[in-house]
């Protein structure tokens, strides 16, 4: 009997639209109305989660920075920040901006960039944040603690190639991923969502066997891995359909839906009917 469900967002729960259609608002409300605890898990900031949260009537922690920032779905508590050090992100940061790399650096619920362009633009506009246009080598000496993410964005060519270097020089310090071709995220090497949803089933009393997990990409791969059943959307990237328990429709065919339907509240329904 799954008691958690997390899912993801981009390519997963929301449509092309970046909305949440109508038939994945009601599975979810029913299965919380059934018990089951939901909640959010993606590399997006707290910020750009929190109107879909409240959509949803989510009351319990959402996973945003792939789990590098986790807060109460209502009050906005944070419950748990995880950065990457300014002394590891200042050489790193520095070297991606002299190359002219399109680089953005998350500070809680602000995102910033050194200049403005059109892929910091197509970000504002998916993820309904301002993006802010400052002086990041000032930004690195103001602030003291560090970032919960980095994100590198340009051709699929161009983050293949960084990928392939940067991970070869940092992997021991830093964790890689992506959720689209075109991205490259930079995390504290302790941060995935598999195991910030492991540490929120813990604090719920959840077992392994009793979690679900939606997603579609690399992103999304420990998550699922960790799941009792996981779950790949149609659109999913190949690697994750191949370790994914079930794998349902597309997101822009209700795919979160039908996989709660299926394998929840179907459920829900066979135990009462015994």
């Amino acid at each position: 009997m799954i008691k958690l469900i997390a899912i993801d967002m981009d390519e997963t729960l929301l449509n092309h639209d970046w909305k949440i259609s109508r038939r994945n608002v009601e599975a979810i409300r029913q299965a919380a109305a059934q018990g089951v605890r939901v909640t959010l898990a993606t590399g997006r900031m707290a910020a750009s989660c929190r109107k879909f949260a409240k959509e949803l009537g989510l009351d319990v922690p959402v996973i945003t920075y792939h789990g590098a920032l986790v807060e109460e779905a209502l009050s906005g508590e944070v419950l748990y920040r995880k950065v990457i050090p300014i002394s590891l992100a200042e050489p790193i940061i520095r070297e991606l901006l002299d190359r002219k790399v399109h680089t953005q650096v998350y500070v809680k619920d602000r995102v910033f960039v050194n200049q403005a362009n059109e892929y910091s633009d197509y970000y504002r506009r998916m993820s309904g944040v301002n993006v802010e246009e400052t002086d990041v080598f000032a930004l690195m000496k103001e602030e003291k603690e560090g970032f919960e993410k980095i994100l590198l964005i340009g051709r699929e060519k161009e983050i293949a190639e960084l990928t392939g270097e940067l991970t070869s020089r940092y992997a021991q310090s830093l964790h890689f991923t992506s959720s689209r071709p075109i991205y490259l995220d930079l995390l504290n090497k302790s941060v995935n969502k598999g195991t910030a949803i492991k540490d929120l089933a813990d604090q719920l009393g959840i077992r392994r066997e009793e979690v679900m997990a939606i997603g579609d990409s690399w992103n999304d791969r420990e998550m699922i891995e960790y799941a009792g059943i996981g779950v790949a959307m149609g659109n999913a990237r190949e690697e994750i359909k191949e370790i994914a328990d079930y794998i349902t429709d597309s997101n822009a065919e209700d795919g979160v839906a039908k996989a709660i339907e299926n394998l929840v509240l179907a459920q829900e329904i066979k135990q009462e009917q015994n």
